[in-house]
């Protein structure tokens, strides 16, 4: 926050303040009230990153005592967190981090409930954080990533804090990491697309991959590693609409294993059409660069997530109907 900001806030509560007992004044119930200067509450302020009226809230409860306030906050926080977990979070950012070497990296979801909180420099701050913490320590899960050291606490306690602060629910979806002796390459669109890409050749390759990933969003390396559950969801749907051609059994199968193949060519990566030059496959373009990809990992925040439609002339309705 900057000086000016600091400064016109610390004058607000500099009046605010006059409204507060004095030290040593007797309140109704007979205790001993602190006086609350704006300076303690910038000094709480900084400390915690709390909000201002919190911070305020904080020592008034405290009676002045500062590390009594930094316990009440964190409690507070904590509290605003777990109110905050039953929300959707269907927005967020991809974080990608690699190491200098291009040999370790990372690629995560953190999710949070508006696209407004996904431009805050603190959310953004800590999603890169968290993908530079799974690429050099390899958690294995969500878990222990979240247990894991980060600050003067653990992923989860900044995380709980960051909630507390931003006042929106924030949580870790997923995350992949790769190590490898070839190198990685990465992508991120509009911090809503990510790629990391396991290759080997030339780095403008890698690059290229990533993009083009990004771009047409391919469910595997080759045909063999489509899933079984994609296959047979596919075949299902091809299999309804040669049925409706009237054909004979053995025509309407050929029609339908003829639909799977097409399908599979086009969300297998090797066999696209690369996007810089559509008049060959990706697989011809590696093999021309001598380069080849092993693996790769996509993600686009919200995905699968079931997003909550709000009806806002609906909620004011109710809002105004309930205060009648």
């Amino acid at each position: 926050m900057t000086d000016w900001l600091l400064q016109v806030q610390a004058a607000a509560l500099t009046v605010a303040s006059h409204a507060l007992p004095e030290r040593g004044v007797i309140n109704h119930f007979g205790a001993n009230m602190a006086e609350i200067t704006a300076a303690m509450v910038k000094e709480l302020r900084e400390k915690t990153d709390a909000p201002m009226m919190e911070c305020k809230k904080a020592l008034t409860e405290a009676a002045g005592d500062m590390a009594r306030a930094e316990e009440i906050l964190r409690v507070k926080l904590g509290s605003k967190a777990s109110k905050a977990a039953s929300r959707v979070t269907a927005e967020g950012l991809v974080g990608l981090y690699i190491s200098p070497d291009a040999k370790q990296g990372a690629l995560i979801e953190v999710n949070c409930e508006t696209d407004f909180v996904a431009k805050n420099d603190d959310f953004i701050a800590f999603v890169n954080a968290l993908a530079k913490l799974v690429a050099t320590t390899g958690p294995v899960s969500v878990e222990a990533l979240s247990s894991s050291a980060m600050g003067d606490g653990t992923v989860e306690t900044t995380r709980t804090a960051l909630v507390g602060k931003i006042g929106e629910n924030i949580s870790i979806r997923r995350f992949q990491r790769i190590e490898t002796p070839n190198k990685l390459a990465s992508y991120v669109h509009g911090g809503k697309i990510g790629v990391l890409v396991n290759f080997a050749g030339a780095d403008e390759i890698g690059k290229d991959l990533a993009m083009h990933i990004a771009a047409t969003k391919p469910r595997a390396v080759d045909e063999k590693g489509v899933s079984e559950s994609d296959k047979e969801a596919e075949r299902s749907v091809a299999r309804q609409k040669a049925a409706e051609s009237g054909k004979p059994a053995e025509i309407v199968e050929k029609m339908v294993e003829g639909s799977v193949q097409k399908f599979l060519k086009e969300v297998a990566l090797l066999s696209q059409p690369f996007v810089k030059n559509d008049k060959q496959s990706v697989a011809q373009m590696l093999k021309e660069k001598g380069a080849s990809v092993e693996a790769f990992h996509l993600y686009v925040v919200g995905e699968g997530i079931e997003k909550k439609a709000t009806d806002f002339a609906a909620e004011v309705a109710a809002a105004a109907a309930g205060n009648a």
